[in-house]
């Protein structure tokens, strides 16, 4: 039999002083805090982070490829490529790549009612994969691409709509704009259908086309593209297949991740991590201090315990021992606790939605949840180790204690 645990085991389920039992209780709710804090940081960051990059992954891709043309601005309408197939099989054969999508945009102005508004139009074709944009869709639905010779739809964001008062079934004149000729042409399109990313840069500035249309007005070739979006099956690889495929390519051709369009919305976003890692200094030091608090306190309180021990022969390991295993339980205690607490109101969350968030500043209604399990594993089984290490150093207050004048101490 554990001499140690056992002794600890009965003195940590034996009814405790009034003053030592709220010590016990407040370093459990200290400990408790911490681990729930640090799981609702990392489910919440997490999932925030999920959740707005993969906004901008679902309507631009991980990667675009297009014309190299350095004076242009990143996000701009683009000059024509051909629908080049050794380029495609280049890019469809690198690791990691699930999906080329070609695309093309076109400024243009939407006027209804005298009342104008200024877009970038995306043009795709019938082949463009719309289940990553479809959850945007907020009324109507995506484009009809039935017709022989381009669609007469066009999909407007909610913003545009509300700002021009168009609803789904609507009829808008669309003049796109040609700066190096100085000159317009216009086409009537139908309102199909109405989105709202919540990414005000996409919502103020995208309407959706065909790319056929685009082809037309700009006397574009069959075969000509703007360039091509890549989705990849794994977001973390966006780096490295951008630079793998920047090598690859043509020298008319280059590649740029989406991380390289918006710099400074996950560069935002990184930050997350920072906030992240400071709020977990800040619990791990907050139950470290209470803990060892604790035990410095059940030490003093159980002197006369560690002399009659001291004195039948018990070694200074074996009384330090008992301390930490009752440490332990303690700690354990709370860890269990903390992550009842935590997962409940993860879970609440995903479930109700009840904490809510500025849309407008931070892309998201509700703030998104997403449980990690083995962050989860690992913020309990780190929380375990580092709280049960940093309490060998009080325990070495043992070594100090004399037996007889500890048997003597009231």
């Amino acid at each position: 039999m554990n001499v140690a645990s056992f002794i600890a085991g009965r003195v940590a389920f034996k009814s405790q002083k009034s003053f030592s039992a709220f010590i016990i209780k407040l370093a459990t709710a200290a400990t408790a805090l911490s681990v729930a804090a640090m799981i609702i940081t990392l489910a919440f960051v997490n999932g925030f982070q999920q959740a707005v990059s993969n906004k901008i992954f679902n309507f631009w891709g991980h990667i675009r490829v297009q014309q190299y043309e350095p004076a242009k601005a990143l996000v701009a309408e683009e000059s024509p490529l051909e629908n080049n197939d050794t380029v495609t099989n280049i890019i469809r054969h690198m690791p990691g790549v699930k999906k080329v999508q070609a695309f093309a945009t076109k400024s243009a102005v939407l006027e209804k009612n005298k009342e104008i508004e200024g877009v970038l139009v995306k043009a795709v074709d019938s082949s463009y994969d719309a289940a990553n944009f479809t959850p945007f869709i907020t009324e109507g639905k995506w484009l009809n691409f039935n017709d022989s010779l381009y669609s007469r739809d066009i999909v407007i964001s909610k913003p545009v709509a509300e700002e021009l008062r168009l609803h789904v079934g609507d009829t808008i004149t669309v003049y796109f704009i040609s700066p190096s000729e100085r000159k317009s042409t216009f086409r009537k399109l139908r309102v199909s259908g109405i989105f709202k990313s919540g990414v005000e840069e996409f919502d103020r500035l995208f309407a959706i086309a065909d790319l056929r249309l685009i082809r037309r007005i700009n006397g574009w070739q069959e075969n000509e593209i703007g360039g091509y979006e890549i989705f990849l099956n794994n977001y973390q690889l966006i780096d490295t297949v951008n630079n793998t495929l920047y090598y690859q390519l043509p020298d008319m051709w280059v590649s740029r991740s989406i991380k390289e369009l918006y710099p400074y919305i996950f560069d935002w976003l990184n930050i997350l991590d920072v906030n992240r890692n400071v709020i977990f200094t800040i619990m791990a030091i907050v139950a470290i201090i209470n803990l060892i608090t604790c035990l410095l306190i059940l030490v003093l309180e159980r002197t006369r315990m560690i002399g009659v021990l001291k004195a039948v022969g018990g070694d200074d390991w074996i009384i330090q021992k008992i301390f930490l295993y009752h440490s332990a339980l303690i700690a354990g205690r709370g860890i269990l606790i903390g992550l009842a607490v935590g997962l409940g109101i993860c879970f609440l969350q995903q479930a109700t939605g009840f904490i809510k968030l500025d849309e407008a500043a931070y892309y998201v209604r509700t703030a998104p949840v997403e449980i990690v399990w083995w962050q989860v594993a690992l913020v309990c089984i780190a929380s375990m180790v580092v709280c049960t290490a940093s309490l060998l150093l009080p325990t070495l207050f043992v070594r100090n204690i004399q037996p007889v004048k500890a048997i003597q101490f009231r």
